[in-house]
């Protein structure tokens, strides 16, 4: 599949959609992760961040490389992320959990 990937010069458009599911995936994850768990989720961003550095850099594909290098990178992003989106929900604009402590 690489080789085929390579050969039509597709691997550029790969890694450009895959980077752009993979940014749009970990949006809802901040909303939903901070809605339910609050800034201790922070935690949850660092650590799968961190396995993705460990994947990026023991792959033997320059795609899975990549792309686990991006996914590590996002998620380093969310930690920040998390951080605003207790602002947002402060000003109301998502809703806040009434179950959740403080």
């Amino acid at each position: 599949m690489n080789s085929w990937l390579y050969t039509h010069h597709l691997v550029g458009l790969l890694i450009g959609l895959a980077t752009f599911l993979i940014i749009g995936l970990f949006h809802p994850l901040v909303i939903k992760g901070y809605y339910h768990f609050g800034l201790k989720c922070r935690w949850w961003f660092l650590a799968f961040g961190l396995v993705m550095i460990a994947v990026s850099i023991l792959s033997d594909s320059h795609i899975i490389s990549i792309l686990a290098g991006v996914t590590a990178f996002s998620s380093f992003w969310s930690i920040k992320e998390i951080k605003e989106q207790e602002g947002r929900v402060a000003r109301g604009w998502f809703p806040s959990n009434p179950k959740q402590k403080k």
